[in-house]
């Protein structure tokens, strides 16, 4: 198994690609502590990696709150004994409005759930990582960061500046046996975060759901959305030794809509 004996924390890890991947990842070996604001959805990916014979602790975190990131942190490592993989997954789309109609607020909101949360959580874990001269962190970015879609510019920069994290965390940590990448996923059209956007988009524009998933399917060389499951084998690659020569990168999974 490629993560035997690892201690993994997945945020957002309740529904979606963070479910698939802590699933994904128990099977693997690993401890998985997985987090989100939902008490009820975390606890039931809990008890679903327990029932296969897994470990696993579902912690309820808000991770724009550096008080509650401390706690999660904290009690996983009570839990398990350390923290070997950080995937910091939790995340929302926040308003589908041109920039001149989006409040500060909302604007601060997403900001803090995807780059903030992923900041406070990279420092509570480095200097155990170092201490030990271990460790992986991959942050879940998006296509967005790379690609141009209007209605949506928090996500997309949110997600652009987790990438500038990856490369920097990435930059300082390579010399002390850490290694920080980032997975760009394009529309993983079966979670709840894309069938609402599809919607709001769908409703904007004037047209069904059908018609605006179709669309943008169509500028993907694969003409098809990715599946939680191939963002989480990806990001189980990423986080173990087989890819140990791998570290400040972003890696698109993406069916074929970006290149660079």
């Amino acid at each position: 198994m490629l993560l035997t004996e690892k201690v993994a924390v997945i945020t957002g890890g309740g529904r979606g690609i963070g479910r698939a991947m802590a699933l994904k990842f128990a099977r693997e070996g690993a401890a998985v502590v997985v987090a989100a604001r939902t008490k009820s959805e975390i606890e039931a990916v809990a008890e679903e990696v327990r029932k296969t014979g897994g470990r696993a602790a579902a912690i309820p975190a808000d991770v724009a709150d550096e008080k509650q990131c401390e706690r999660l942190i904290a009690e996983a490592a009570s839990k398990f004994g350390r923290v070997d993989i950080l995937v910091n997954n939790a995340g929302e789309y926040g308003p589908v409005k041109p920039v001149e109609e989006i409040s500060p607020a909302e604007w601060d909101r997403v900001i803090a759930v995807h780059l903030r949360g992923a900041y406070l959580l990279t420092r509570l874990v480095l200097p155990g990582m170092y201490a030990r001269g271990s460790g992986v962190i991959l942050n879940i970015s998006s296509l967005s960061a790379k690609s141009a879609f209007g209605w949506g510019s928090p996500y997309a920069a949110a997600k652009a500046g987790m990438l500038g994290l990856t490369r920097v965390a990435a930059a300082e940590a390579a010399r002390k046996g850490v290694r920080v990448n980032a997975i760009c996923p394009g529309p993983v059209t079966e979670t709840k975060m894309s069938k609402d956007l599809g919607q709001t988009l769908a409703e904007r524009l004037g047209v069904s759901k059908e018609e605006q998933l179709q669309g943008f399917l169509n500028t993907i060389l694969q003409g098809r959305g990715q599946t939680a499951n191939e963002i989480a084998a990806a990001a189980l690659f990423l986080c173990s030794e087989q890819s140990s020569a791998i570290t400040g990168q972003a890696l698109n999974v993406d069916g074929g809509a970006a290149f660079y």
